[in-house]
């Protein structure tokens, strides 16, 4: 057998036209134009074939060439690309140029290094190897911050109205929750959160609420409900709610995703990229075939580290999310350009085009202030991208940095404490989180004056609105996802109730008169909503007036009587002068009342929460 073998390769090499591949090494060292110091993590490719090599931090690379002829191609971050025929030789030493004026965008090659995305670059040489480093190699050493650092915008209580002086509220609708799960992590690590950071709204709306879905050609369902103010028999409670049309994940359309990571130092903490990585994760396996996702990174500059890849190919993101590590500055304002570059770059006309951006929020390069942060989001959303801001970590996190990029992003918002956290937004509401049904969602109220003395909206301090905002359709407001549920409370005094709330003297020059047709009417007020669908600059009307039944508060939906209870310590927690006389002993008894289907625990998690502070508030 062994004997026909040989007899069989003798007579293959002796055949005409055999010839036996003929292969050289080259090496060589690769410096930067501008200082002469060596480059890492240049991607030196054979062009035409899949032989690579990456400099190491010398420099210096080694690559297998045919004998004779072919081309090497020179590419990295922050240089222009070169390709230098190799002719016979086995040393090619290479000088690059530096490229300051495209776009960072950079993709990672098989071998896990860096090289240019479609020839456009950007950065200096030690943005170039803190890329590097930072990306895929060593992690550099962070310590965290011996102090408190975190941001939040200041929030004014809202003030009850004369409804004869200001007969409308306008205000934009909220579907962010950050503030529910930050506040939780101050409360399980023992502390008071700061009443800046409660936004009583989003803790509201934390939780899902058991309205119909909507019936009619609309993306949304209007649920009212009235009665007694839990906290004052003598005022009333008004609830609104809207129900997005639940759509079946199957039939939501094709994602152009591009995850935009924070790998900057301040994220190498546990609660922080570990978690970030793990939560991504999570997402990936929800994605479809049919979806794509790109990954930019950004710590001292910013790249494009996987191509947009198809949903089907899961293991090859997650092995992109495995490799990235921690370390250097945090060039935030590149990353959100470069983001949007590239998903622009991928748009689906007909699909989902959204950047999900996870990070503490902590930018310290470029652009950074959030003045500076919300002209360059308001400017980006026009290319019809929407954006998802996920938080993570605490010390020095940057909430009100957070907030602004959501909000002027056409997003949403969500705090990642921990990993049933991440559950809840990336897995559980998958859809509501990444697909937007409606946008531009304001809501405008006019009251009755022969119904109702005063009015103030509880919570929506950050999302209020002028009264002639409401038929603009040019001025920004929220958007409404995919079976999301959006809800807000009016606590009114009804007219004839004096009260220690209206301070207001009477006017000199005018005087209102009231329409008898108000008196005769059974309303108490009228609901005009507008909203907008994704891909539409026209917006829609919708009108709901309420009329109040006199509901005893324990005949309520338990909707009403469970927001109520979540907004009662919410304001509990802010010292509100709203709510002396209520216990939170009070808003555990209500929301027991009220808890309904809780399949996820999120209610009786929230239960023993209060329980649980109003025990180290009470001493």
């Amino acid at each position: 057998m062994k004997k026909s073998i040989w007899i069989f390769l003798a007579v293959l090499v002796l055949s005409p036209g055999f010839t036996v591949p003929q292969q050289r090494t080259i090496t060589g060292n690769v410096t930067s134009g501008d200082d002469g110091n060596a480059i890492p993590g240049v991607h030196v490719a054979l062009k035409g074939s899949a032989n690579a090599a990456v400099t190491n931090d010398q420099g210096n690379y080694r690559i297998i060439v045919q004998a004779q002829g072919g081309t090497l191609v020179f590419s990295c971050i922050g240089y222009q690309t070169q390709e230098i025929k190799t002719g016979a030789r086995t040393t090619i030493n290479v000088v690059l140029v530096l490229n300051q004026t495209s776009p960072n965008k950079v993709v990672t090659a098989d071998d896990g290094s860096l090289r240019p995305y479609k020839k456009d670059r950007m950065g200096s040489p030690a943005e170039s190897k803190a890329m590097y480093e930072t990306a895929y190699a060593r992690p550099q050493d962070y310590s965290p911050p011996q102090w408190n650092t975190e941001e939040y915008d200041a929030v004014n209580e809202n003030i009850f109205h004369e409804v004869s002086k200001n007969p409308l509220s306008t205000f934009s609708i909220d579907v962010d929750a950050a503030s529910y799960s930050n506040m939780r992590r101050f409360i399980n690590n023992g502390q008071r959160p700061p009443k800046d950071a409660v936004r009583i709204e989003e803790m509201i709306n934390y939780f899902d609420y058991d309205y119909e879905q909507p019936g009619s050609n609309d993306p949304f369902a209007v649920i009212t409900e009235i009665s007694t103010a839990p906290w004052n028999s003598k005022h009333k409670l008004v609830h609104i709610g809207l129900q997005g049309r639940r759509i079946p994940t199957e039939k939501l359309p094709p994602s152009n995703l591009v995850f935009l990571l924070d790998v900057s130092g301040s994220m190498n903490q546990p609660n922080k990229l570990p978690l970030l990585k793990t939560s991504f994760k999570m997402l990936v396996e929800q994605l479809r075939p049919q979806d794509h996702v790109a990954i930019v990174v950004y710590a001292g500059a910013a790249g494009l580290v996987l191509e947009p890849t198809p949903g089907s190919e899961k293991k090859k993101i997650i092995e992109a999310l495995d490799r990235l590590a921690a370390g250097g500055s945090t060039a935030g304002g590149a990353g959100i350009n470069l983001a949007y570059a590239v998903a622009k770059e991928n748009f689906k006309r007909e699909g989902n085009n959204r950047i999900i951006l996870a990070t503490d929020g902590d930018f310290n390069i470029g652009e950074s202030s959030n003045a500076s942060m919300e002209r360059l989001i308001e400017e980006k959303r026009k290319d019809g991208i929407f954006l998802t801001v996920l938080g993570f970590g605490m010390g020095n996190y940057k909430d009100s940095k957070m907030e602004i990029l959501a909000d002027k992003g056409n997003g949403n918002y969500a705090y990642i404490d921990n990993i049933s956290e991440s559950r809840k937004v990336l897995v559980n509401e998958f859809g509501g989180t990444l697909f937007t049904i409606a946008k531009d969602v304001k809501l405008q109220i006019e009251f009755n004056p022969a119904k109702v003395n005063a009015y103030r909206l509880i919570g929506y301090e950050n999302r209020m609105l002028k009264s002639e905002d409401f038929n603009d359709d040019k001025k920004d407001a929220g958007e409404l996802g995919s079976g999301h549920t959006v809800t807000a409370l009016y606590e009114i005094i009804p007219a004839g109730v004096e009260s220690e709330f209206i301070k207001i003297d009477e006017l000199k020059y005018q005087t209102m008169k009231i329409d008898p047709k108000a008196g005769q009417s059974k309303e108490i007020m009228t609901i005009k909503l507008r909203y907008k669908k994704p891909n539409e600059d026209i917006s829609k009307l919708i009108v709901h007036p309420l009329i109040d039944s006199n509901t005893p508060l324990a005949k309520t939906s338990d909707n009403f009587r469970w927001s109520a209870s979540v907004a009662a310590f919410g304001m509990l927690l802010r010292e509100s002068d709203f709510i002396k006389e209520f216990t939170y002993d009070q808003v555990v008894q209500m929301a027991q009342q009220s808890k309904g289907v809780d399949r996820e625990g999120y209610r009786i998690e929230f239960i023993n929460m209060v329980k649980s502070f109003g025990l180290v508030a009470s001493r």
